[in-house]
């Protein structure tokens, strides 16, 4: 079964992108193709980048790159469920991508994104795009843009648009396509 992290890329304490990561998870492992792990950057805690090698020659010196390394390592495909701020995604976020390498290259990565306004959150989905390419991750064709979030965190967390769902459903089926692909093309490598 493919390996499944549902990373919620906020690090904010009070931000709305839990409960929807919550959701976005919960919608996965009812999609029945992942075994799922939610992964929150917020607990991870991350410093700003204090690797004295580069990511791509794996030699990290710090316990943290080490456990952040096979945390990523051990999973197959991504869902990102991603903030926008001023337009991109956050600082902490990229932060998180540089540490590692290899560890992203050739995993198949979901996008969610969201935004207290009208955009959801796209402009920081586009603007991620060229960076997973350059890591050589393989990003679904559909993704998830979710608008007006403050509207639709409730007291029993997110409450999901009736759209949303099926629209979730699609990037979860591309996302486990990509993952498969790629498991079938390192069987015959």
């Amino acid at each position: 079964m493919t390996r499944l992290h549902v990373i919620s890329a906020a690090t904010r304490p009070t931000s709305s992108g839990r409960p929807l990561a919550h959701w976005v998870t919960e919608q996965a492992r009812a999609h029945g193709g992942f075994e799922v792990t939610p992964v929150d950057l917020a607990e991870i805690a991350l410093p700003f980048l204090d690797e004295p090698a580069y990511a791509s020659t794996g030699n990290y010196a710090h316990q943290h790159t080490r456990d952040w390394s096979a945390l990523v390592d051990s999973a197959d495909a991504f869902l990102f469920v991603l903030p926008m701020y001023n337009g991109g995604f956050s600082a902490p976020f990229k932060n998180a991508i540089d540490f590692l390498y290899n560890e992203w290259k050739g995993k198949a990565v979901g996008l969610v994104s969201y935004s207290a306004g009208p955009t959801g959150g796209v402009p920081a989905a586009e603007m991620l795009l060229p960076v997973l390419t350059r890591l050589g991750m393989l990003p679904a064709e559909r993704s998830v843009a979710v608008p007006g979030i403050p509207k639709l965190i409730g007291p029993e967390g997110f409450e999901a648009p009736e759209a949303l769902t099926g629209e979730l459903a699609g990037v979860l089926d591309d996302v486990a396509a990509l993952a498969a692909q790629r498991a079938a093309e390192s069987v015959t490598a």
